[in-house]
């Protein structure tokens, strides 16, 4: 039976704790506030603290914390890292995090993995974790080679406990470019879009599209700063595609043109048709 080591026990970390005490692995979980760690340790998410005395047993780590906490916590602990152990981050942003880790990996003797689970909510927290949050969601991974069938199939075993429905395997430039469209974007439209001054009277007037457009404007504020400043340039690229579109929405209703705006939406439901 692995043992399972999770540094982070918010919604991600609590919820892989929970996924792997519920198929019976032995989990050690460690977070800054010691009242969480306590608390996961009491509901039974963990059997006890990641610590000096338990990182060398563990054969999984995850590091479900911000990508710079991720990288010094690991600088810390990779000299009691078992040899062959895999590492996986969870972090939103692959280039930095894979830069300084790969050559820690290879340093001290074990294996790190970028990665990245397709899953979340905007209520965080450990109180919010649950077993099946990854039940047939996307994990993004960044191995450090592309041909080694063996680790693969390992991979594939150790985070078969979770119920992921799909390992996405990618390089650490392509998650980031796509990210910055599939999930950054998103976050900055919803946060931007919750300011007109409308939004305060919504109530009685708003309906499904309202809900969608919004739900994420509600966010870590310091998580997803440092996510979006980590990939700056990406992000930029999508948000000037997204500026120009938006202004010539803006150009066709000035101009009172009813046919070009037509000829942008018939665009826009066939772009979706087709990516779907």
């Amino acid at each position: 039976m692995m043992n399972i080591g999770i540094a982070g026990l918010g919604l991600i970390g609590g919820s892989l704790a929970k996924a792997y005490r519920d198929k019976g692995y032995n989990v050690y979980g460690y977070d800054r506030d010691e009242s969480i760690q306590g608390f996961a340790q009491l509901s039974d998410a963990i059997i006890g603290p990641l610590d000096v005395n338990s990182i060398g047993l563990c054969d999984i780590i995850f590091l479900a914390v911000n990508p710079i906490d991720a990288v010094v916590y690991l600088e810390s602990i990779s000299p009691e890292i078992k040899k062959n152990a895999v590492v996986f981050d969870c972090c939103g942003v692959k280039r930095f995090i894979c830069e300084k880790c790969f050559p820690l990996a290879k340093q001290y003797g074990f294996v790190f993995i970028g990665g990245h689970p397709m899953a979340g909510s905007h209520s965080a927290g450990f109180k919010n974790s649950r077993a099946n949050l990854f039940y047939d969601a996307s994990m993004i991974l960044v191995p450090p080679v592309y041909d080694d069938a063996a680790l693969f199939g390992r991979i594939e075993e150790v985070l078969k406990p979770v119920g992921f429905g799909r390992l996405t395997i990618t390089t650490a430039e392509k998650h980031d470019e796509m990210i910055a469209f599939s999930s950054q974007m998103a976050h900055v439209v919803s946060s931007a879009f919750i300011k007109s001054p409308a939004a305060r009277n919504h109530k009685g007037y708003s309906a499904g599209s309202y809900k969608d457009l919004t739900r994420v404007a509600r966010l870590n504020s310091d998580m997803w700063a440092e996510l979006c400043m980590e990939n700056a340039d990406y992000l930029i690229n999508e948000l000037d595609v997204f500026i120009n579109a938006v202004s010539d929405y803006r150009d066709a209703l000035n101009s009172r043109d009813k046919e070009n705006l037509k000829n942008l939406f018939e665009e826009g439901s066939r772009l979706k048709a087709e990516v779907d």
